[in-house]
């Protein structure tokens, strides 16, 4: 699985990309059936949706890949990035059993 991140209005540090890499990459073990298909390439883009505004909302973080024909797309804002990615993590988790559970139906 690749992880390619991208910031908008946002520095980057190490810290945020190696958080964002161990809880996307998390997601490695779900996914694991559909990369025998090939490499699943997962495009993460956080940023910061106004430059003025110190509370609320703020921060935005996006996440999407494919599957086959399947999209996978989650996104969240939040005060906070690290929830924000804690945030599209889990919606990327329901989406995936949600979609793997289908395909054991229609295959029983």
């Amino acid at each position: 699985m690749t992880i390619n991140i991208k910031a908008t209005n946002l520095d980057l540090t190490p810290s945020i990309c190696e958080y964002i890499e161990e809880k996307i990459g998390s997601l490695d073990k779900f996914l694991e059936r559909f990369e025998k298909r090939g490499e699943i390439e997962i495009f993460v883009e956080i940023a910061r949706t106004t430059k003025h505004h110190k509370s609320g909302e703020v921060f935005r973080a996006e996440a999407t890949f494919s599957v086959g024909k399947k999209v996978f797309r989650a996104e969240d804002l939040n005060e906070d990035i690290r929830m924000a990615i804690d945030e599209i993590r889990n919606k990327l988790q329901q989406e995936i059993k949600k979609y793997k559970e289908k395909k054991i139906e229609r295959h029983v």
